[in-house]
């Protein structure tokens, strides 16, 4: 049955034949999201080639995309670029009720007990990696952050024999993998490019890697408190033990999760803050104040930097590292007064919503303070800030990924004084996590003030 013209859509307007707004959208995916919103509010239609898509743009409409159930938004068709990186078995090549037993077995390693002892990791991470930086200096900063949160990564997340190979051979086959994660692989993942078989010979240098390192607890009967074993002495609701594959199908997601986003909003702080010293002042005044009685960084303290926390929050608004979130619609969705039909893709757009003015005041600027009380603009709807998703979706890392950019920065701003070249760079949409254009070299030199730290 045909839908009555009323309950359509409304089409972005500029689209070509057979490719529909794939020009502009692969120039600037951005811009060409925000007109569609301009243009017809929550809810607009465009195509990519032949695939019709649907732009969810709001607090509101975020609400009624984030609820719906897999039933109807699903996932797992739209991420199969995923699976040569993470596996078969796991994540988006599972059902969704089996995905969500695999990422439960994890819920444990993120309680608080967990999270004190990763703080101190990260907090030792970053001070040896400020070390290797000597007293002055130029750094490509995301390349820089990039290796710091792999190492912080691989030792909280995967265990110590993991983060000991990190420098010879593993970082190497963590990058090719990374590379697999490009527009190209997102609509032909099997396609053999060189991108693609360096991604493939990448994983099976990891699955060896992994798959030696449980071989050798299995031998000494060694268990350290971290998310392999927890992988390793899980079961599912069976009573199957997980395979070697699964576990390290499942230890990559996670590592990718707390990881790549992580080092590209990393980056951006620190670019954002370049240009704010007034702010970075009030940042090592709240470091002072946290930290003058213990000299010791610890969970606590890190909750309590708020002044950081809000700079963390303005980035992930201004800097969304996932500009789009997508699903397919595999049953028709209503939502004010449209239907969005079977087949076509639904999105949002952190990078599009979190600049509504009618949300957030005077959009485009930088203002950490937008989150303090009493504005609290992220505050007005539980869907206003979505850089880590949604709904039953929603980054089950969020907290972790919040601890290791906070206790980067806190360390970073303790030891040096930064200087950048101006303007914040222009995003690069080539990558599928977008970060700035590179390279993005900023200078540094130690800072004489005595360290916060004992």
């Amino acid at each position: 049955m045909a839908l009555r013209s009323e309950e359509a859509v409304p089409e972005l307007a500029g689209g070509w034949p057979l490719l529909g707004h794939l020009r502009d959208f692969q120039r600037d995916p951005v811009s060409t999201l925000s007109r569609g919103w301009r243009e017809q509010g929550e809810l607009v239609r465009f195509r990519l080639g032949p695939r019709d898509c649907v732009l969810f743009t709001g607090p509101e409409a975020h609400d009624s995309y984030f609820t719906a159930p897999d039933e109807q938004l699903d996932a797992k068709a739209v991420y199969q670029f995923t699976v040569p990186i993470f596996g078969r078995g796991v994540a988006y090549d599972v059902a969704p009720e089996i995905m969500d037993e695999q990422l439960g077995f994890l819920y444990p390693a993120l309680r608080d007990s967990a999270m004190r002892r990763f703080v101190r990791f990260m907090f030792e991470e970053t001070n040896q990696f400020a070390d290797g930086l000597g007293e002055d200096g130029e750094i490509d900063l995301p390349q820089a952050l990039n290796e710091l949160t792999v190492r912080i990564a691989s030792r909280c997340l995967l265990g110590q024999e993991v983060r000991d190979q990190v420098d010879t051979g593993f970082a190497d086959a963590y990058h090719d993998l990374q590379k697999g994660i490009n527009t190209l692989g997102y609509f032909f993942p099997k396609l053999p490019t060189r991108a693609h078989r360096s991604r493939d010979r990448a994983r099976r240098r990891v699955v060896e890697l992994f798959s030696r390192i449980m071989a050798e607890r299995r031998r000494s009967g060694a268990g350290p408190d971290d998310f392999m074993q927890t992988l390793m002495e899980a079961r599912y609701k069976d009573g199957r033990a997980l395979t070697d594959d699964e576990i390290s199908g499942i230890l990559l997601t996670v590592l990718f999760a707390g990881q790549h986003t992580s080092a590209v909003l990393a980056t951006w702080i620190g670019l954002e803050l370049l240009g704010a010293p007034s702010y970075v002042a009030r940042i090592r005044n709240e470091m002072r104040e946290v930290y003058r009685e213990t000299g010791v960084m610890s969970l606590a303290g890190l909750k309590r930097q708020v002044e950081l926390e809000y700079a963390v929050r303005e980035n992930e608004r201004l800097h969304p590292p996932l500009i789009l979130l997508i699903r397919k619609v595999l049953q028709p969705m209503h939502y004010a007064g449209h239907t969005v039909p079977a087949g076509s893709l639904a999105m949002v757009s952190p990078a599009v919503s979190h600049r509504l003015p009618e949300v957030f005041t005077d959009p485009d600027r930088f203002a950490p303070d937008r989150f303090a009380p009493p504005a609290g603009e992220d505050k007005q709807h539980h869907y206003a800030l979505i850089g880590f998703g949604g709904g039953k979706h929603r980054c089950m890392g969020k907290n972790f990924a919040y601890l290791q950019l906070k206790a980067i920065w806190t360390v970073l701003l303790d030891r040096f004084e930064f200087r950048g070249d101006g303007a914040v760079p222009a995003p690069d949409y080539g990558s599928w996590v977008t970060g700035p254009e590179t390279p993005c070299r900023v200078r540094y030199h130690r800072r004489t003030e005595t360290s916060v730290f004992r």
